[in-house]
């Protein structure tokens, strides 16, 4: 598409929403560059640059990174990509990252999954894993053949600590009451688009529409 490069996005959604899924399929339809906070954080780190030195340093001292440092990550990584169209993941978190986002790109859009919390805990407490292999299975929609044995090496499999259902609901409860502000900011902007649903096949082809709608209107715009 000719005006990929105009395409600015944020991708929101709690833990177990399927946002990495979406992102997969608007990255591919949309040929956007999927920039992931994590992935820029951990590169920063590994490379020993300046800000990941600093963010290391407070890792390690078991502080919280402060906002402007995670800001200034994520906007330097941004700025080397700056003529080309880009998916956000991860980022940002809190209002004063949005803030600082906002100062340095105007966005197209913000993308916000609104899966029922009821889903996604059922959906992760229900994964089983067998930690040697890494193989995952789901009691709901991909069950091992022998219940709580390895497929393979018919040993026990167990429930992730991040899977088990209180470390599903305090996750769920602690990310509702960071980013909902997030969100009250987008929707003031008038940016945020919330597509509610269940289940991820079902949630994309509305996303896939809408992406749609605004490439076209940005196409007429610049027409």
């Amino acid at each position: 598409m000719v005006l990929q490069r105009m395409i600015r996005a944020v991708i929101m959604g709690p833990p177990g929403s399927g946002k990495g899924t979406m992102s997969a399929r608007i990255i591919k339809s949309f040929g956007l560059q999927h920039m992931s906070s994590g992935d820029i954080l951990r590169a920063n780190i590994q490379d020993k640059t300046e800000l990941g030195l600093l963010m290391k340093s407070c890792i390690d001292q078991g502080q919280l990174v402060p906002d402007d440092i995670i800001s200034r990550l994520i906007l330097n990584d941004l700025r080397k990509i700056d003529s080309s169209g880009w998916l956000l993941d991860g980022f940002p978190r809190t209002v004063s990252q949005a803030e600082a986002l906002d100062h340095a790109f105007a966005l197209d859009t913000v993308i916000n999954l609104n899966v029922p919390f009821q889903t996604i805990k059922e959906r992760l407490t229900s994964r089983w894993t067998h930690i040697p292999s890494g193989r995952v299975y789901n009691t709901d929609f991909n069950p091992p053949k022998v219940p709580g044995l390895d497929d393979v090496t018919g040993e026990p499999l167990v429930q992730r600590d991040d899977d088990r259902p209180e470390t599903v609901t305090r996750r769920l409860k602690s990310y509702e009451t960071q980013t909902e502000p997030v969100l009250e900011f987008y929707r003031s902007k008038g940016v945020l688009e919330t597509f509610t649903g269940t289940e991820t096949n079902k949630i994309w082809p509305h996303v896939e529409a809408f992406l749609h709608r605004k490439f076209s209107s940005l196409s007429q715009r610049a027409a």
